[in-house]
């Protein structure tokens, strides 16, 4: 974050990257530490902004020079001069709320004229009644006559005063506001004449009904306190309500503070005039005691002030580069300021406009005046600075080549579709021609990687092809299992950055991986060691290795497949007997890579067996940079389905205590760090038992099946995008524990459970239409309605709420409804976890 206090701190230069667009520079700025310490520095070279905003408010010499700095930059910037004059047009936001967020505003009579198109779109009349005027001078009969039909209309019958005031760039605040009796329609005319000689083009008169305030119930007045000496006369006070609302990801509007002004009711109410304080201690002092409706009132307020910005960012949305003030030029953030009125003793919302600035500063003031007392500081800033991060990293990634080795299948295709969104430029290799992704990306290189026991030799080919085709790479990296030491191999001989070949080789390996943590015990390394989280096992590759790890294990053991995916060939063993039999059968039914695409056998069919822990089983995906851990997320998996555990029900949040959630995570980091791996986005899975996190594998690459869609959604962190950054060596800038936006609690289907249901009552045509709808959360991870023995799931139906029990609750419902939920598969036993 740099604070320039000066326009000749920055420079504008043409971009280079985008002609006709500039890039803006900076040679001077304030600085911060994370302590609050400020420094003044300069910069040579000077640093090129990746993200810029400022003070674009009218009548501000500041303000026009920030409008000036941010036309047409390659950048994003979080406003223009060209959106802060639409914002602060009152007659526009209001019709905007009245007519598209469908919010209560005050009735409205407006005379305007020359209005410019951007502003002519608003056309349905509710409550805000529109006339142009054919110029400045000779409009006395009309205005008379308008006026005379809005007072004496039955939409003002319930009103006994009117406000008259300017609307536009130059009218900011209160100023100039007049208020007069319904009645007193000759004052009324001549306040609109006066307005009307100085009304500039875009410019506007608001002739509105003025509110009545809900009165204020003060301590010791006479509705409260009965004393016969409390007779000093009190004045009747109104409360102004500022709701400060952030553009959120994916472009959702996201209410980030409400702070409340008290003043005299008879009085414009100035942000800058009042003392700002909470909603709940405005509502107390009013007399409103009961905590449900002082809550109902907050989500209303909720509700209309982000109906409000969507409705903004739906009119901005449809402006032109050059209407907006530049192709990145958006807002970001606006306040939203409402008024409390009631009718027959019930309170009602009254939104009186928009404005860029006001309700942010009032905000900030609040929270600074709150450290006194220890209150959280920055709340209404933090959506602000996500999006400011997002927008800023997303702008870094912009036509950045990055190679892909391995496309994976159906379960990886939003992969493709995010790189195109974030203007990504993939060069993929894959073994297979006539791939989907091929069509998807910049350019398909064909290379059969199917066989991993060659990978150096792949690796020399892959740098030497990349080489001959002139790619200039920022980054390379894999989102699938069987290509991770390949890629880490292909990183090394291109100098680009990934955690080392012997790393990628010890996770990539699950017996070598706990073997390898187990060994940091005995070299001596200092509590707590990675090595507490390893499980005893042992590699099997024949039937004497089983006879021998049989004899060094307890019972139960689970044996897997050293290199496999997706669970295929997991089994729970009882005794040696059973680990003889299960290793016969995967020995005939998965060779190579041809019995069963996917799922590692190009290394080979080697087992492991690993004595059985019990406990929760649970995800933690990580994201590493140079050995430093940016972020962690932990989902909850429900009760696998044994003997096979295969993957059956999750949840995240976590359910767990922190303190649990923190155990999780130690573990997942230092099992990481253990094995050498530094960077990248890491999959972990663990069980946690009553001693503590045990390890059951970590996958080297970013997690998969719905785990990327869910920390987006809930989280607002893309694993995906952070993936790509870390690989072009960019350190991700990640939310600090971001508070959880919903819950998220899902199920498998499996065709082989399924396939009646998803033939009929589930078909992808009826779980997509539910998805389009919101009802439930669809991500398909097969694209064929085939059954076999060793299976992977179908697709992950999920619901989301605001409380866990709720989304199981939904859930559950739908799955009964759709016929997921079955005696053969109880959906209410998958998710009894989820307490």
């Amino acid at each position: 974050m740099l604070l320039c206090l000066s326009p000749a701190w920055l420079s504008k230069v043409p971009s280079e990257s985008h002609p006709g667009e500039s890039s803006l520079l900076v040679f001077k700025a304030v600085t911060f530490d994370l302590g609050g310490r400020t420094t003044l520095e300069e910069f040579a070279p000077p640093r090129h902004v990746t993200y810029f905003t400022g003070c674009f408010g009218p009548c501000k010499v500041q303000g026009q020079s920030a409008a000036e700095l941010a036309r047409d930059l390659d950048c994003p910037t979080g406003g223009s001069g060209e959106l802060a004059r639409l914002l602060e047009d009152k007659l526009l936001t209001r019709q905007l709320m009245d007519q598209q967020a469908r919010v209560a505003v005050p009735v409205t009579l407006a005379f305007t004229f020359k209005r410019p198109l951007p502003l002519r779109s608003v056309t349905e009349e509710q409550q805000v009644r529109m006339v142009e005027l054919s110029g400045r001078e000779g409009q006395d009969n009309l205005l008379q006559e308008e006026i005379t039909a809005f007072l004496q209309g039955s939409v003002m019958e319930p009103y006994t005063q009117v406000v008259v005031k300017p609307s536009g760039w130059r009218w900011n605040g209160a100023q100039a506001v007049s208020f007069h009796a319904k009645l007193e329609q000759g004052s009324i005319l001549q306040a609109v004449l006066a307005f009307l000689e100085t009304l500039e083009e875009e410019e506007s008169i608001l002739l509105e009904a003025f509110i009545p305030t809900a009165r204020v119930v003060q301590p010791g007045s006479s509705d409260t306190n009965n004393s016969p000496c409390n007779t000093s006369p009190r004045p009747n006070l109104a409360v102004r309500i500022c709701a400060v609302v952030c553009r959120s990801r994916k472009d959702q509007p996201l209410l980030s503070k409400i702070v409340c002004g008290v003043g005299r009711a008879d009085k414009p109410l100035k942000h800058q005039a009042t003392v700002p304080q909470t909603l709940e201690s405005s509502l107390q002092q009013w007399g409103l005691k009961d905590e449900a409706q002082i809550a109902a009132i907050h989500v209303q307020i909720k509700r209309e002030a982000e109906a409000a910005m969507k409705a903004f960012m739906d009119m901005e949305a449809g402006l032109t580069a050059e209407q907006r003030g530049g192709r990145r030029a958006q807002t970001d953030i606006i306040g939203v300021d409402f008024l409390l009125s009631s009718e027959d003793q019930v309170l009602q919302l009254v939104a009186l406009e928009m404005n860029s600035q006001l309700c942010l500063e009032t905000c900030s003031v609040f929270e600074s005046m709150g450290r006194v007392v220890g209150a959280p500081a920055g709340v209404v800033a933090r959506p602000l600075v996500e999006t400011m991060l997002r927008r800023a990293q997303c702008h870094l990634m912009e036509g950045k080549h990055v190679l892909v080795i391995g496309a994976g299948g159906v379960s990886k295709k939003f992969v493709w579709e995010a790189a195109r969104d974030y203007g990504l430029k993939i060069h993929l290799v894959d073994s297979d021609p006539n791939h989907f992704a091929s069509q998807l990306v910049q350019t398909f290189i064909h290379y059969d990687t199917t066989d991993h026991k060659r990978d150096e030799e792949h690796a020399q080919r892959l740098v030497g092809l990349v080489q001959e085709r002139g790619l200039h790479l920022d980054g390379c990296l894999s989102y699938w299992d069987d290509c991770m030491v390949l890629t880490a191999l292909v990183c090394e001989g291109l100098g680009l950055r990934c955690s080392s070949s012997t790393a990628m080789r010890v996770a990539k390996q699950k017996s070598r991986t706990h073997l390898h943590l187990l060994r940091r015990r005995k070299e001596g390394a200092r509590w707590p060691s990675a090595a507490l989280y390893a499980v005893p096992c042992c590699h099997l590759e024949s039937h004497s290795d089983v006879e021998r790890a049989a004899s060094h294990l307890s019972f139960p053991g689970v044996m897997k497949l050293e290199y496999g995916a997706g669970a295929v060939g997991v089994k729970l063993v009882e005794d040696a007997q059973q680990c003889h039999l299960h290793f016969d059968k995967i020995s005939r039914d998965l060779r190579d890579d041809s019995d069963h695409p996917g799922i590692g056998l190009g290394w080979g069919n080697a087992m492991l067996l690993m004595e059985y822990v019990s406990g929760t089983e649970h995800d933690v995906d990580l994201v590493v940079y140079e050995g430093r851990m940016l972020g962690a997320f932990v989902s909850d998996n429900g009760p696998t389905r044994v003997p096979n555990f295969t993957e059956t029900a999750a949840c995240m949040p976590t359910c767990l205590p922190p303190d649990r959630e923190a155990q999780l995570i130690r573990a997942a980091y230092q099992c990481c760090l253990g094995c050498g791996l530094t960077d990248g986005v890491f999959n972990v899975e663990l069980k946690l038992t009553a001693a503590g996190p045990k390890l059951i594998e970590i996958n080297p690459r970013m997690g998969g099946f719905y785990l990327r869609d869910w920390i987006q959604e809930i989280y607002g962190v893309d694993i995906m995008l952070a993936s790509v950054m870390v690989a072009c060596g960019v350190a991700p800038l990640l939310p600090a524990r971001s508070h959880p936006r919903t819950n998220l609690v899902g199920v498998m289907c499996l065709v082989s459970q399924h396939l009646q249901a998803l033939k009929s009552t589930a078909s992808l045509e009826t779980l997509q239409a539910l998805h389009e709808r919101g009802v439930i959360r669809l991500n398909l991870l097969d694209d064929e309605l085939v059954s076999t023995e060793y299976e992977e799931p179908y697709c992950n139906v999920a619901c989301a709420s605001s409380s866990r029990r709720e989304a199981c609750l939904k859930l559950l419902g739908i799955c009964q409804v759709l016929g997921i939920d079955s005696p053969h598969y109880p959906v209410t036993h998958f998710l009894s976890h989820f307490k």
